[in-house]
């Protein structure tokens, strides 16, 4: 097999069979597509070189930079095929949560900008928002900038339309499978494969896969955050799942250690996520039924992922006082107070968001300490006594209210959350400052 560059390399990725054994459903054949086998590492590479190809030429002439906003495998393949032509790229992102990720793009002569905004991924709705700022600065007419726009692109849709859905269906000798289990992100590989699916069968059911609220997966959307991606048509799908970071984690440990599949947390989550639902199925079906999950890209990039979330995987003792320990009643259960209650609020103000959005817009007289080194005090020191009244901010609430829940276990009582996070503090037109 011979090519004249890495991108022809690109698609016809295996689909495997998962052993019964490993998944134990009696009337399923699960198989996995291995999108992790592209030649940049990722489920994206196919979108990133449909919807980058046609704008190359023009892009080495007028001298532009190609620029997308992603923190993750689209911009690393971004990355590759822009330089493989000669053209700088950019990253514009919310915050690069993975370090692996960021090193990589560092590696590949990417520009990183890391910029304020209340979500992960862009919101349209805001026009205030500094991500939804740049998008229209990006978008614009002799910008210097060539915007693949990952998130309202059709073409991340027409990829795996014209590319993945296909290729199940050539490799299940014709037939669309019964089930299509789908992690959602932009929505692009979900959409395009439902389609194609549905072309040979109308009849098979997509299920969408979302982020539980509060957790973080890397390349899934939480429920939240998938209303605002362009290109999310809850119409697609037959039902839409949630999971969680664990589930993430416990679905690639089985696909690394008994499939021979070095799965990332996305196609770890998949797995987990279509064996749960099918499992709750299996014993009602009469015949044998065919579904399908992605493994969307490699475990290689997320070894601090997995070192913060499992430790004991790495020989280390687990951490104590983490989030994740809670019980769901605590959380329920975390001492908040509204809008009102918090502009008279007596004690010391934490905001948890990044340092980019804090310095955008922040309640007066609050100080940030970014919820990573947030969740370390918790083990190495916090900057105030148990008696002090503290309040947690954070975009909608949730993270601060499980920081808050912790707190009160740990024998703080006066620690409470901003119920709606900094969101409802703006829509109540409450004061924010900016440095």
């Amino acid at each position: 097999m011979r090519f004249d560059d890495m991108t022809e390399a690109i698609g016809n990725t295996p689909l495997v069979r998962i052993d019964p054994a490993v998944h134990g459903l009696r009337q399923i054949d699960l198989y996995a597509k291995m999108e992790l086998l592209n030649p940049f590492g990722s489920l994206k590479d196919r979108a990133a070189l449909q919807m980058v190809r046609p704008l190359l030429a023009g892009a080495a002439e007028r001298g532009d930079t190609v620029v997308e906003l992603s923190s993750g495998n689209t911009a690393k393949a971004l990355a590759m095929i822009a330089g493989m032509h000669g053209v700088p790229f950019k990253s514009v992102t919310n915050r690069m949560k993975v370090p692996e990720i960021k090193d990589l793009l560092l590696l590949l002569g990417a520009e990183i900008d890391e910029l304020p905004g209340q979500a992960e991924c862009l919101d349209p709705t805001d026009t205030e928002d500094p991500l939804s700022r740049m998008h229209r600065t990006l978008s614009a007419n002799g910008s210097g900038y060539v915007h693949t726009d990952q998130y309202f692109n059709e073409q991340n849709v027409e990829a795996h339309l014209h590319g993945t859905g296909p290729e199940i269906v050539k490799d299940l000798d014709g037939r669309a499978p019964d089930f299509f289990f789908a992690c959602v992100g932009t929505a692009g590989s979900s959409t395009g494969v439902a389609r194609a699916l549905r072309q040979h069968d109308p009849d098979v059911r997509v299920v969408g896969l979302v982020a539980a609220k509060s957790d973080f997966i890397p390349g899934i959307r939480t429920i939240d955050e998938v209303h605002e991606v362009g290109l999310f048509d809850p119409g697609v799908y037959d039902t839409v799942d949630t999971i969680t970071s664990d589930d993430a984690v416990d679905g690639l440990l089985t696909l690394v250690r008994r499939c021979g599949t070095p799965a990332g947390p996305t196609g770890g989550g998949a797995f987990q996520g279509a064996v749960r639902h099918l499992r709750a199925l299996d014993p009602t079906l009469t015949s044998r039924k065919t579904a399908v999950f992605i493994v969307c890209d490699r475990v290689e990039s997320y070894l601090s992922y997995l070192r913060e979330r499992r430790p004991a995987l790495f020989g280390r003792p687990p951490r104590r006082n983490d989030t994740r320990d809670l019980a769901a009643d605590e959380i329920a259960a975390a001492p908040t107070v509204d809008v009102e209650e918090a502009a008279r609020w007596p004690g010391l103000i934490v905001d948890l968001r990044n340092p980019h959005a804090y310095q955008a817009l922040h309640i007066d007289g609050s100080i940030n300490i970014v919820d990573e080194l947030f969740a370390e005090m918790l083990h190495g020191g916090l900057p105030f006594g148990r008696r002090q009244p503290v309040l947690l901010v954070c975009p909608v609430g949730e993270k601060s209210a499980r920081y808050a829940a912790l707190l009160t276990r740990m024998g703080h009582p006066a620690v409470r959350s901003l119920a709606g996070g900094i969101i409802a503090w703006r829509d109540a037109g409450a004061r924010l400052v900016r440095d």
